[in-house]
Formats: C-alpha cells, sequence, structure tokens
C-alpha cells in the first residue's frame, strides 16, 4: 500500500522539473512513510517519463522498494495497492523463463506485463492502482483494480500526462489544472461525492474502476477490462451456491492475511466484519486483534455489539471510546479528500483507522457485504415498488394522479408529506426514483438555493446521467437487483472505499477487503434476490452460509450503520459554528448558494422542522474546501 506518482511528456512539451516532481511525490508522503523512489528517463526528442512512489512496507520489507524494473529495465511499475495471488503466479511466471530479483509482489507485475502485454491484469486478484511504463515503445499504462478500492487520478494537457494516487499530488505540480468544474458542485449535492471520470477540477480525471488507461504518441485511450453480468443462476440449488461462496470467501480471506507485518480486523459488531474475523480466526495461529471505536451517543454505538462478536469468536479485542473533535477534524478531512465528500462517517473510520494503526499496520474490513448480499433497506423497497410498475397504466395514473396535491404539506417526518413524496416518487420511471432514494439534496431543493446565474449554468440532467446509465445497464434485472448492481459500481467505488481509501491510508493503515475479491463478488452475483431478501431475516445468505460466526443476537439485530449524530450536533454543539461559517459575508458557498436558503435551512432544522443534518454537513464540507482553495 502506498502512493503513486508520474508525469509523461512528448517532444513539443516542455519537461516537469525534478523538483517540481519531488513536491508531487512527497504530497503524498502520509500514504506510504516507509520510503520513497523516482525514476527518470529523458529521451533525445525532448520527451521523458518520470515515476515516483512512496511505501508503505508490507510485503519484502527489504526488497520491494518501487519504481522497479525487469531484467533488463525495460519495463519498470509504480503501485499501489497488493496483489493478493502473487506467489501463486511467480512459479509460472519462472517457467516462462523471467528472473525475480525480489520476493516483492510488485515485481510480479512487470513480468505479467511481459509476457501478456494489457491483459496482465486479468491475471490480477488484488486492489491496485498500476502504472507501466514500457521503455521500448515509449507506452504508459494506467490500471485501477476491477473494484476501484484503490484511487487513481490524471491530468491530460498540451501534450502532458499527470498522474497521482491523490489530487493534491497533481496540484503540487505549478501549472496543473486549478480551475472549478461547476458542474461538480451540482453532482456533488445529488450523490455525496463527485462521481469518475470527473473530478472537482476541470481538466483533472479519475480512471473508473475496472479500466485500463493507455497513453502513446500523444494520446490517450482508455477502455473497461471486467464488466461481469452477475445475473443469478436458476440452475444450481442454494446449497450448491452458500457452498462455492463459503470456499470463495475463504480463500479470499487466506489471500489477504498473506503480511509481512501484524494484521488485525475491523470489527463492528455488525454480520459482515464479524465474519470475516470468524474466517480468519479459522487460519490464524493466535487470536485475531480486532478493533472497535465507541461513541457515548445512544443509537449510534455498536461497541457492545462488537464485544458479543469478539467474545463469540475469541478475538483479542480493542476497544476505544472516542468524543469526536469534530472542528478541527474537519479540517483535516477536507485536506486529506482534496473534493468535497459529504459523508460524515469518514469521522468515526478516522480515529478506528488511527487507534487500529497503533496495534497493526494492516485491517481487514467487511466492506462490501451490504452492496452484495443486499444490505440496505432500499434494496427491499424498490424491489417492492417494482410491483407497481407491473399494475396497468389506468390504475397507476389513477393511484399517483394529480388528487395527491391536496394532501397538506407537514413536517419531513410528518406521514402525510411520506405520502405526498412517495406518490410523486411513483410517477417515475426506476432509473430517476432510485436516484431520489439516493440523493441527499432532490433536484427541486437545490435548484431553489442556487443563485440565479448558477441555476442557469447547471444542468440537472447531466447530474443524474452517471446514476441513470449504471442503472439502464442492469434493465432487465429484478428491480431490487438492479439496485445492488448499480450500487456496486457507483456508491461502493466513490464513497465507501474512497472514505476507506482516504482515512486509513492518513495513518499509514492498510485496509483489505475479502467480500470484493473478484471471485467472491461472481460467486454472490448467482444468488437470486429472493435469496437475497427473504421475509423477517437480515442478510440470510450470508448468515446461514456462516451461521457459525455469528451468535443468535447479532443474527437477528437491525443494520446500525457507521454514522455520527448530525441532526444533534448541528442543533446544539455545532449550532453557533455553521451558522457562522455558512452565513458568513465572505463564505465561499455564497458564489453558488443564496444566502437565505441557507439560512432557512438552519433555521428549519433548528426548529425541529426538517433533519438537514447531513445536508447541513455537506454543506459546511464544501465551504472549508472552498476556502482551502485560497
Amino acid at each position: 500500500m502506498c502512493g503513486i506518482t508520474g508525469a509523461t511528456w512528448m517532444a513539443d512539451c516542455r519537461p516537469v522539473d525534478s523538483s517540481d516532481f519531488d513536491r508531487m511525490t512527497d504530497a503524498l508522503s502520509h500514504r506510504g512513510p516507509d520510503g520513497r523512489g523516482v525514476h527518470r528517463e529523458d529521451y533525445p526528442d525532448g520527451s521523458g517519463i518520470l515515476l515516483g512512489h512512496r511505501r508503505l512496507s508490507i510485503i519484502d520489507l527489504a526488497g520491494g522498494a518501487q519504481p522497479m524494473a525487469n531484467e533488463d529495465d525495460t519495463v519498470w511499475v509504480s503501485f499501489n495497492g497488493e496483489i493478493y495471488n502473487y506467489r501463486e503466479l511467480r512459479p509460472g511466471l519462472e517457467q516462462q523463463g523471467h528472473r525475480f530479483r525480489t520476493h516483492s509482489d510488485g515485481e510480479t507485475i512487470v513480468h505479467l506485463y511481459e509476457q501478456y502485454g494489457d491483459d496482465f491484469v486479468l491475471h490480477l486478484r488484488g486492489m491496485f492502482a498500476i502504472a507501466i511504463w514500457d521503455r521500448k515503445r515509449r507506452r504508459l499504462v494506467l490500471v485501477r483494480d476491477r473494484l476501484g478500492q484503490k484511487p487513481l487520478v490524471y491530468c491530460h494537457q498540451d501534450n502532458r500526462l499527470l498522474f497521482a494516487s491523490e489530487i493534491k499530488a497533481i496540484l503540487a505540480i505549478p501549472d496543473a489544472s486549478r480551475q472549478i468544474r461547476h458542474q461538480a458542485i451540482d453532482e456533488y449535492l445529488t450523490y455525496g461525492y463527485v462521481p469518475h471520470p470527473g473530478t472537482i477540477y476541470q481538466g483533472i480525471n479519475k480512471l473508473p474502476p475496472a479500466h485500463l488507461a493507455v497513453y502513446e504518441h500523444g494520446q490517450l485511450s482508455t477502455r473497461c477490462y471486467w464488466n461481469p453480468e452477475l445475473t443469478p443462476d436458476p440452475t444450481a440449488s442454494s446449497d450448491d451456491l452458500q457452498q462455492n461462496l463459503r470456499q470463495v470467501v475463504d480463500e479470499s480471506v487466506r489471500l489477504r492475511m498473506r503480511s509481512d507485518v501484524p494484521l488485525g480486523a475491523f470489527l463492528s459488531g455488525g454480520i459482515d466484519s464479524t465474519i470475516i474475523t470468524g474466517v480468519m480466526q479459522e487460519h490464524a495461529a493466535q487470536p485475531t486483534h480486532t478493533f472497535t471505536i465507541g461513541f457515548p451517543v445512544d443509537g449510534f454505538d455498536e461497541s457492545q455489539f462488537a464485544q458479543t462478536a469478539a467474545d463469540h469468536l475469541k478475538t483479542e479485542h480493542t476497544l476505544m471510546e472516542v468524543q469526536p473533535d469534530s472542528l478541527s477534524l474537519l479540517d483535516k478531512l477536507v485536506w486529506l479528500f482534496d473534493e468535497p465528500f459529504a459523508d460524515s462517517s469518514a469521522v468515526p473510520t478516522y480515529y478506528l483507522s488511527q487507534m487500529t494503526q497503533q496495534h497493526v499496520k494492516v485491517a481487514l474490513t467487511g466492506d462490501g457485504g451490504d452492496e452484495l448480499f443486499a444490505g440496505y433497506d432500499r434494496y427491499r423497497t424498490v424491489d417492492r415498488l417494482g410491483n407497481f410498475d407491473r399494475l396497468p397504466s389506468p390504475l397507476r395514473a389513477a393511484i399517483t394522479g394529480p388528487w395527491r396535491h391536496v394532501i397538506p404539506s407537514g413536517p419531513e417526518v410528518s406521514l402525510r408529506r411520506r405520502l405526498k413524496h412517495r406518490l410523486a416518487i411513483l410517477r417515475e420511471p426506476l432509473e430517476k426514483r432510485y436516484v431520489s432514494w439516493v440523493t441527499g439534496f432532490s433536484q427541486s431543493r437545490r435548484h431553489s438555493m442556487y443563485q440565479p446565474d448558477v441555476q442557469r449554468q447547471m444542468s440537472s440532467e447531466s447530474s443524474l446521467q452517471f446514476l441513470e446509465s449504471l442503472l439502464r445497464q442492469t434493465t432487465g434485472m429484478r428491480p431490487g437487483l438492479r439496485a445492488m448492481r448499480t450500487d456496486l459500481r457507483s456508491y461502493l467505488p466513490c464513497d465507501l472505499l474512497a472514505k476507506v481509501d482516504i482515512t486509513s491510508m492518513a495513518h499509514g493503515l492498510e485496509c483489505r477487503s475479502p467480500f470484493l475479491d473478484h471471485h467472491v463478488v461472481e460467486a454472490a452475483g448467482r444468488f437470486s434476490f429472493a435469496d437475497l431478501d427473504r421475509p423477517g431475516q437480515i442478510k440470510p445468505v450470508l448468515t446461514q452460509t456462516f451461521q457459525k460466526y455469528l451468535p443468535k443476537s447479532l443474527r437477528e439485530r437491525p443494520k446500525m450503520g457507521f454514522s455520527v449524530p448530525l441532526d444533534r450536533w448541528f442543533r446544539n454543539d455545532l449550532q453557533s459554528f455553521a451558522r457562522d461559517t455558512l452565513l458568513s459575508h465572505q463564505a465561499f458557498c455564497h458564489n453558488y448558494f443564496q444566502p437565505s436558503a441557507i439560512e432557512q435551512m438552519l433555521n428549519e432544522h433548528q426548529s425541529k422542522t426538517w433533519r438537514h443534518g447531513d445536508r447541513i454537513w455537506s454543506l459546511l464540507f464544501l465551504e472549508l474546501w472552498g476556502q482551502q482553495q485560497g
């Protein structure tokens, strides 16, 4: 696990200065505190390449320094992540005549590229962002893992390509693009993050998950290399599917326990992390070290459930209770994320990573379990509402007709408002219906907040295209599965995995997610929605397949989530801070939003007419990010 940087330029482009590139690489020192390396090549025609690396030593502590090359130094690699099956790949490569200098997983990549070209990525099991320089062809290859666990951003301008693990590294180059992409503000309010392939900056992009990019002769091309259908297998029995799932999860955990440094696991007391920890115990020579953060706030503290799981599995458990210093941490998170990011669970994840790193250098997580095994209530709701779409159109029109407008509005939590909202949603196709389900700011609310000139520039349809296009690719599936498959390619990589990567790497901690092995994803995709969602049961496929790891009290508990009490904060401790910051005459956000609309939101929240905690957090993050732009 590391941070990578790079720059390549054509003959008619000014070379990147080495001192600028050093700043670019060292901007990622928090991702790789154990070492740094830079490789530079300048060619007679004026073109050149720079590869940089900041190392967090996990595998082959003595010999795994990067950038590294093949036997004759014609293929170079700088990569971030872990290749879990590198030991299995190595014998076959040696039989083909490849000679290894180290015992690292990174060296496997250069020899795979020599052997298979761009198809090398199909042989990898892991999480990775990879940069390969092919000296003979003066060709740069960039690759991101299948589920998007490791980030990779790039800037292609004027016959030059810059790339890095984080945006801040690209911004360390003096003439890199810093222009804000205004449409990204609308995307941020819609999703709580800026979806790939864009970023908040014009000209800086994210390489999407499961994509490979090639920069050659000044031209950049990208393609998707993994796009499984993930359709249920009606010919397989439940027993066979569960047996296969048990085998691939066991193998995935075993591979992710390969480490030359101490490792442990996040344990929330939920089904996903408890199963991963239980499988770890099967392969561990001693009790697994598990970690939980506790919050002294009712409804937000899972520590008792984590302790129940730890007692059942007999782990060596560490609990740390924290009272988040949200104000000072918010500034830190804004700097770490580089662009607006509205998921407030970054706060507990940051503290959990900080505490875990004091004991181990690698932690296994249960990430992906909800998206693969129907862990969110919205999947069930979306699926059941699909029954409405099968009614005759005249009946649907009658149920959702103009009469709904006579229902009086009320507070956000009132039954009549929820009924009115539900009827309005039913009129929409599933694509727009699901967007309304997951967005923090509805289209009407966003438009009512914008300054008039900004509103004319924003295109809500453009913002919606990201999620709607993914949903359209699932046409023919059952509605619940459509929502799950869409989250797997949107909410998971853009929000959850980005959050875990940034907050864990802020402390030099590597997080590994066994459920996100692509073999596990493909095995999970064979289950029908009827298997995944059964009345009165929570994640029945997981609880039945891995029953021995789960105490009865955990199998039946509803999902709590990893969150912070925003509604309470913004009515009490942070009320003045939010008001003073967002209503300041110098506020950055006033460039986009009407101060009166922000004030109305704050007043509605304080009066408990609406619960705007998440929205206020989103605006605060955006405001502080804007202030850091100078």
